[in-house]
């Protein structure tokens, strides 16, 4: 072990680690109306498309136990969306955006600021009838893509102009 290397500690027993400690910036809670839109909108149309063919055919009282279990699945998904909103979040650091969403499974993607090569504001119309914005990062890696929805507009631009200044700089350098 050389000098300037630190000594790796373990968490105390029972201490939740966090990947990155830090101030993590949320979405804005207007943006919890979008998604509880999208996916009763979505169970909705699920739900109509599976209960077709038993309502065209006539087909027995079996044949709506799946209907019945996609609104079941979709009603769970409705009861899940505030914590799933919740999770959603952004930091900025000193070489890179760090990106987390997912209540079971998370995901955390760190985009380099030198590797971005498109920062894009896009808007739906619920989202701009809230006045809400999506950010989207794309770097030459199809998989590192980041997508952050339910920004407030002025944030939304406030970040795209500061990330292409960061990475216009950190391209220059390389």
């Amino acid at each position: 072990m050389t000098d300037d290397a630190a000594p790796v500690t373990a968490a105390p027993t029972g201490q939740r680690l966090d990947p990155v400690p830090g101030e993590w910036r949320r979405v804005s809670p207007k943006y919890l109306v979008v998604d509880l839109v999208s996916t009763l909108i979505g169970g909705a149309i699920a739900t109509a498309a599976t209960a077709l063919p038993a309502t065209l055919f006539g087909w027995g009282v079996w044949w709506w136990l799946l209907p019945a279990a996609v609104a079941l699945v979709s009603l769970v998904g409705l009861a899940l969306t505030p914590r799933r909103v919740r999770s959603i979040g952004y930091r900025l650091r000193d070489d890179d955006l760090l990106f987390r969403r997912g209540i079971m499974f998370q995901r955390f993607v760190a985009v380099p600021f030198g590797r971005m090569q498109l920062v894009d504001i896009t808007r739906g119309p619920i989202v701009r009838a809230l006045g809400l914005a999506e950010l989207k990062l794309v770097t030459a890696a199809a998989s590192s893509g980041v997508v952050i929805p339910g920004l407030p507009l002025a944030e939304a631009e406030e970040l795209r102009d500061h990330l292409v200044a960061l990475a216009e700089t950190r391209r220059a350098g390389l």
